[in-house]
């Protein structure tokens, strides 16, 4: 009785999900980095720890980077600075949610799209509750502080979808006393106009951030337009010196059309999605303890016009389809420290996912009716620990495990282990085991053939080795990462064993195995160069996973300007599988601004400045050269 009243207490203490300490750490990061390989990360253990602490990689892309790229998405700023993760695009402007549209998210070859990488906003789960994806449209620059990739497994403290890697996007926040707006708006090729207004204030204990954005274009090909309106919002106060809190709302709306391959024109291809987050938050930060208890609600709305091709005696669709989707969750957790060297972390999370989706008649037959496809709520509860110690100066032990439990398919164990080692010369060694899982989501499940109820969970292992090193004072560092990806129980479409047609399977298998490579150096007070490479060997290629990832850039400030310039090369891209289709290219961005007097600048973008003519997805040309130019006000 005494310990079951003991093991209540612990977990009453426990407040989840936060970047309770993120504001802090970034105080004590070096601003002056585009990228850096060691910093103060929040998404390896949800508190607050040096990296090179750490037995996992992070790559961490911070709001100066952001900000010098002037892109609306985060994505490509990503894809760019983060070896072994790649992104694709409709083209000028959106990412969509379907396969062709683009959409797709992908890290050591395992995609978001498959529901096999999370993406996280301030720590918390953010994906469509039928569908299981990232919504890739939704994550807009205006929100981020910074972003943490972290790359390999993350299920230990972030459950189901985390088994390939997690990206959570820190949101924005005042850190000193002080309001700033700032406006951001451009004009560019085929009558593209982005724009960003943002308001930040920050008054003794009190501080907000207010942006909206409304970004347009009229694409690349006939019959491509995408629009965009986005809006956030975030309140914080300190209630005491070791307590605050903050809430936050962000809502996205898009209207695209999705044109179809150029060989088979597709008309009426036509979506209007609507995604939105809110959550609250309560944390303490102590001396030896820090930790929080939160709230977060998403949800979504879809209507999608699936269109039809005229070239094949395709006739208008008759049906639209709608969903609407939901997550809920409220997560605890408590870090402390007992003795020197030593952190240990519970957690306790609950999450409410799913939604509905039907197909409603406009014509034929049928019209003003409506055929219900999916209805269906499922919950997952889930508790874990995360332990560190440091063993003298030069190691470091890290251990974790999950106990997940799914309302239908049941409970899965999920533990983790790694060491550091803190070598003499800024030398740090690791390496780790990880497994990951993902439970079947609601659309494999039970909406469209070949739907499975049976489904069982996928799991992998990913074992990693990694060497990183800082030399110069900070000013030049180093990373190397080899790793090895072995999967099984994959959920595949195959033709059914037991009757006709297709059906959702546990048969497939994941041996994937790389290199990755990043550098950053800073050369002097006002140039900086950084470069990363990745190299993925797959047993079973997949969309949006190039074999060989490279890309070089150079920035340069002083006074007035600010210009920075980047190639990315990428080989043996696989634009279509079964049968294969491969892409090679090369990209040259650049983008400069200057600062007419001291609260007005003006800039420039420039992409695909080579002019290559290539494709991410087989039948969908990207643009060639685009061009964005406008102006950026601060006051």
């Amino acid at each position: 009785m005494k310990r079951r009243i003991v093991a209540l207490s612990i977990l009453a203490m426990l407040p989840c999900l936060g970047n309770a300490q993120e504001a802090g750490a970034l105080r004590d990061t070096l601003s002056e980095k585009k990228y850096s390989i060691d910093e103060v990360v929040v998404t390896g253990t949800r508190n607050a720890t040096d990296v090179r602490h750490l037995s996992q990689t992070v790559s961490v892309v911070n709001r100066e980077r952001i900000e010098q790229t002037m892109r609306p998405s985060l994505l490509p700023v990503l894809t760019e600075n983060v070896p072994g993760l790649f992104t694709t695009s409709r083209g000028v402007m959106g990412y969509g949610v379907s396969g062709g549209a683009a959409g797709g998210i992908s890290l050591r070859g395992l995609s978001g799209g498959s529901a096999r990488l999370m993406v996280l906003i301030d720590g918390h789960p953010q994906y469509a509750g039928i569908f299981g994806h990232p919504i890739a449209d939704a994550y807009q620059s205006l929100l981020a502080d910074k972003v943490e990739v972290l790359r390999g497994p993350a299920s230990v403290l972030y459950g189901s979808n985390a088994m390939g890697g997690v990206i959570n996007i820190v949101t924005r926040r005042m850190h000193e006393d002080g309001i700033k707006t700032s406006l951001h708006t451009g004009y560019g090729s085929y009558n593209t106009l982005e724009t960003e207004l943002t308001n930040s204030i920050r008054k003794g204990r009190f501080s907000s951030v207010v942006s909206g954005s409304y970004n347009r274009t009229d694409g690349h090909r006939e019959n491509m337009p995408f629009e965009q309106y986005g809006g956030y919002a975030k309140l914080g106060y300190e209630l005491t010196g070791n307590w605050s809190t903050y809430a936050d709302v962000n809502a996205t709306h898009f209207n695209a059309t999705y044109p179809g391959p150029v060989s088979a024109p597709l008309l009426e291809g036509d979506q209007r999605i609507t995604r939105g987050v809110t959550s609250f938050a309560l944390e303490n930060h102590y001396d030896r303890t820090s930790g929080a208890l939160s709230f977060f609600y998403n949800w979504g709305n879809h209507w999608i016009n699936d269109g039809y091709t005229p070239s094949k005696g395709e006739s208008p669709q008759n049906g639209r389809f709608n969903s609407r989707d939901d997550m809920m969750g409220v997560s605890l957790y408590q870090s402390a420290q007992f003795f020197k060297g030593n952190r240990i972390t519970f957690g306790l999370d609950w999450f409410r996912y799913g939604g509905k989706a039907w197909t409603k008649f406009v014509k034929g037959e049928n019209a003003g009716t409506q055929r219900d496809l999916v209805d269906k709520h499922e919950n997952e509860l889930a508790g874990y620990a995360d332990f560190r110690q440091d063993i003298g100066n030069w190691l470091t032990f890290n251990a974790g495990l999950l106990v997940d439990h799914h309302s239908r398919v049941g409970t899965e164990w999920v533990p983790q282990a790694g060491l550091a080692f803190h070598l003499p010369h800024g030398v740090e060694l690791k390496a780790s085991a990880t497994k990951g899982f993902r439970y079947p989501i609601l659309r494999e499940m039970y909406m469209f053939p070949p739907q499975n109820p049976d489904l069982e969970p996928e799991s992998m292992w990913n074992y990693e080795l990694a060497l990183t090193q800082s030399l110069l004072s900070g000013r030049l560092s180093y990373g190397v990462n080899l790793f090895y990806i072995d999967g099984n129980n994959l959920i595949m479409t195959l033709p059914n064993p037991n009757g006709s047609g297709m059906l959702n399977q546990n048969s497939g298998s994941i041996d994937n195995k790389g290199v990755e490579l990043q550098a950053s150096y800073r050369i002097s007070t006002h140039w900086s160069a950084d470069a990363n490479y990745s190299f993925l060997n797959m047993k079973n290629p997949v969309l949006a996973a190039p074999e060989h990832k490279m890309y070089v850039g150079g920035a340069f400030s002083q006074g007035r300007w600010n210009i920075s310039t980047g190639l990315m090369y990428i080989n043996g891209l696989y634009t279509a599988v079964n049968p294969d289709a491969t892409d090679n290219y090369v990209l040259w961005n650049a983008s400069a601004s200057f600062s007419v007097i001291k609260w007005l600048s003006i800039w420039a973008r420039g992409e695909n400045l080579l002019a290559q003519e290539y494709e991410i997805n087989a039948g969908y040309p990207m643009p060639r050269a685009t061009v964005m130019g406008g102006i950026n006000i601060n006051f």
